[in-house]
C-alpha cells in the first residue's frame, strides 16, 4: 500500500482560510499544473479524504473525481443521494483505514484533507508528500501540519518551479512505514 499526499499551501503553510475558502489557491491552477496532477490520478486507485474536504468538494460546480472516494469521518452519517455510487464513509483510524482499503484491493491511496493528513503523518503512514506552495501569505487559516509526537523524516526527490511562481516539492518518507 502506497499513500500520497498531494496538496497546495500558502507561503505561510495554510491549506485554506478558516472558513474553508481556497480561492487564493485556485487562481494558481493552470494548465501547466494539470500534468503532475494527472500523473497522480493515473497512478492512484482511490482517494481518502476528510469530512471538511468532502464538504468543500460538494461546493464545486462539477464532481472532479473519476476514482472511488472514501471519506474518513466520525461525524458524517450520510452521503448526498447524488454521490452514493461515488463516495463511501468510513470511521476508522489511519492504520485501520489502510487495512480496509487494502482488503478492498486498493494499492495506491491519495490522502487529502488537513486533519486526515495530520493523522496519517502522526501515524507514520505517508509514503510520499507532494506540496505545492503558492507565493501568497494569507495570514491565518487551516494549517497543513499539526503537532507531532515524533519526527517524521522525508527525503527531497525534486522541485518543479512554474511560470506563475508556484513551487512543487516532492518528498519520500525515509523511515519504515508503521502498520
Amino acid at each position: 500500500m502506497k499513500t500520497t499526499v498531494y496538496i497546495g499551501t500558502s507561503l505561510d503553510g495554510f491549506i485554506a482560510r478558516n472558513n474553508g475558502d481556497i480561492e487564493w489557491l485556485m487562481q494558481y491552477a493552470t494548465e501547466e499544473l494539470m500534468e503532475p496532477y494527472q500523473a497522480l490520478m493515473d497512478r492512484i486507485d482511490t482517494i481518502l479524504m476528510g469530512r471538511g474536504t468532502f464538504e468543500k468538494v460538494l461546493t464545486f460546480p462539477a464532481w472532479p473525481f473519476q476514482k472511488p472516494i472514501y471519506v474518513l469521518s466520525t461525524t458524517l452519517t450520510a452521503i448526498p443521494e447524488t454521490y452514493v455510487d461515488k463516495v463511501s464513509i468510513i470511521s476508522k483510524s489511519p492504520g485501520e483505514a489502510l487495512q480496509f482499503l487494502s482488503e478492498k484491493g486498493y494499492h495506491n491511496v491519495y490522502i487529502d484533507g488537513g486533519k486526515v493528513i495530520q493523522s496519517f503523518l502522526s501515524a507514520g503512514l505517508v509514503n510520499e508528500l507532494i506540496i505545492s506552495t503558492v507565493p501568497v501569505l494569507i495570514g491565518n487559516g487551516i494549517p497543513l501540519f499539526g503537532q507531532l509526537d515524533h519526527d517524521v523524516k522525508f527525503k527531497h526527490q525534486k522541485t518543479n518551479v512554474y511560470k506563475n511562481g508556484l513551487v512543487m516539492n516532492f518528498y519520500e518518507q525515509l523511515q519504515k512505514i508503521a502498520r
